[in-house]
């Protein structure tokens, strides 16, 4: 089972275009880490940025799954799902 709860660590690839706009950020819940990365971070940067929990080390796909999975404890924006 996944801990939404937990501290989280989330590494946005980075981009020439935006070198400094979205940077490293820590979350108090790994459950806001992934919906900012679902719903605020542009999508041409979720490959290649990781998520980290409890230390393990998530990938793009991983954080999408979770986003999607019924067990996700926060409301989604409207059409992500």
């Amino acid at each position: 089972m996944f801990d939404y709860n937990a501290d989280a660590e989330l590494f946005p690839r980075r981009s020439r275009q935006r070198p400094k706009q979205i940077a490293y950020r820590r979350f108090a819940s790994a459950a806001d880490a992934i919906r900012f990365a679902m719903e605020i971070l542009p999508p041409t940067l979720l490959p290649g940025t990781f998520l980290e929990v409890n230390d393990e080390r998530l990938g793009a796909g991983q954080i999408r799954q979770l986003y999607e999975d019924e067990g996700f404890p926060l409301p989604r924006k409207p059409g992500k799902v």
